[in-house]
């Protein structure tokens, strides 16, 4: 009897991406026995930490790295870390700021909702946030202006395709933020495979996502200089207790770290492409969509399938379909007011493929005949 029937849990097809009320992304059967062979032991937690630690810097070439529970809680630590340093009575006051730099400076353009706000995230370290720019753009000038401002602790940048505003310049944003003589953080929850690339912009400390292009249990990565990390693991001391990394996710990390060094990463970036490519060409021949290739806007080597419907057929009715029927499709619907709909295939089998096509040809097939 598997776990969903177990547990009378419903079975579903994720083709809406790393998307969290969908549990993410599906870990290896190597990931998976490492969690399970890390449950019935007992480790020294700050040794199994260092471990870590090397590990994280070997992979994407920062300093030194550190674990938490998520990436929203590496936000909060992130900026807890650049208030307190590894001064053990600031940590332990927390989130009470008195007498600390406490002002973050986010980009206006970058306030990203995750299912819970970034900026709900920075606050959480008692830390206030200072918007530069407007939602639609902020400008390097802008930024500075924001960074010249009082008691500033750092500057926050996201790095993601869930940024509403026009693209930034990272690089020239943490220059912008260096010359101030504030440390910058980029946010960067599902850019693992372009972590190194975040790290080169200079920024102190890159945050990601383990379980999602990495597909480790559920962990926050944390990136950075010796410094920034060393204050990040004193938080456990403090606000990042109840933020902790678990044993299992920690082993489940170094796991997934060295099956991505083992990996043929161009076989797995082509494999992709023509999972992708193959999706477009069958879903071209149903009646009423139009399909293409749509690569990843932040530079992620991996492509997703854009799906425009017509004819009368309305995107949000059709996807809201695919999710009522057995199993559920989830899809990316940020779009379906313009008539578009994507779909993320990286974690997805021939079977699964299949089975989306069926449901989109017997959707269709109704809303043509007005059933």
């Amino acid at each position: 009897m598997g776990i969903h029937e177990r547990h009378r849990l419903t079975e579903v097809i994720n083709a809406k991406g790393t998307f969290t009320p969908l549990g993410v992304s599906r870990s290896s059967a190597g990931v998976a026995a490492a969690v399970a062979g890390a449950l019935p032991e007992f480790f020294v937690m700050d040794e199994l930490a260092d471990r870590a630690s090397d590990a994280l810097a070997h992979a994407t070439g920062a300093q030194a790295g550190a674990i938490t529970h998520c990436t929203a809680a590496s936000i909060t630590l992130a900026v807890a870390a650049v208030m307190t340093g590894v001064d053990p009575d600031r940590i332990a006051a927390l989130p009470d700021t008195s007498d600390l730099h406490d002002h973050v400076v986010l980009p206006a353009s970058q306030v990203v909702d995750y299912g819970q706000s970034n900026v709900q995230a920075i606050r959480l370290s008692g830390a206030s946030v200072t918007l530069a720019g407007s939602e639609k753009r902020c400008s390097i000038d802008e930024l500075d202006e924001a960074l010249a401002g009082p008691d500033v602790a750092c500057l926050l940048l996201v790095a993601s395709r869930l940024v509403p505003g026009e693209a930034m310049d990272l690089t020239a944003a943490v220059r912008a933020a260096h010359r101030r003589g504030v440390p910058a953080i980029i946010d960067g929850a599902g850019q693992f495979p372009r972590a190194a690339d975040l790290l080169a912009t200079g920024a102190d400390a890159v945050l990601i996502s383990a379980q999602k292009y990495l597909a480790a249990p559920t962990a926050g990565l944390v990136l950075g200089t010796h410094r920034l990390v060393a204050a990040v693991r004193a938080q456990g001391k403090g606000i990042g207790r109840a933020m902790k990394p678990t044993k299992e996710a920690i082993v489940g990390v170094l796991a997934a770290l060295e099956e991505w060094h083992a990996m043929d990463r161009a076989k797995w970036e082509a494999d992709q492409a023509a999972k992708v490519l193959a999706f477009v060409s069958a879903a071209n021949e149903l009646p009423g969509l139009t399909a293409e290739v749509l690569p990843d806007p932040t530079g992620l080597p991996l492509s997703r399938a854009l799906l425009t419907v017509s004819g009368g057929i309305d995107a949000t009715t059709l996807a809201a379909e695919l999710q009522a029927g057995t199993p559920p499709i989830y899809v990316e619907t940020a779009h379906a007011l313009d008539g578009r709909l994507v779909f993320e295939l990286v974690p997805l089998d021939a079977d699964e493929l299949e089975i989306i096509l069926t449901r989109l040809a017997m959707e269709l097939q109704a809303t043509e005949k007005g059933e």
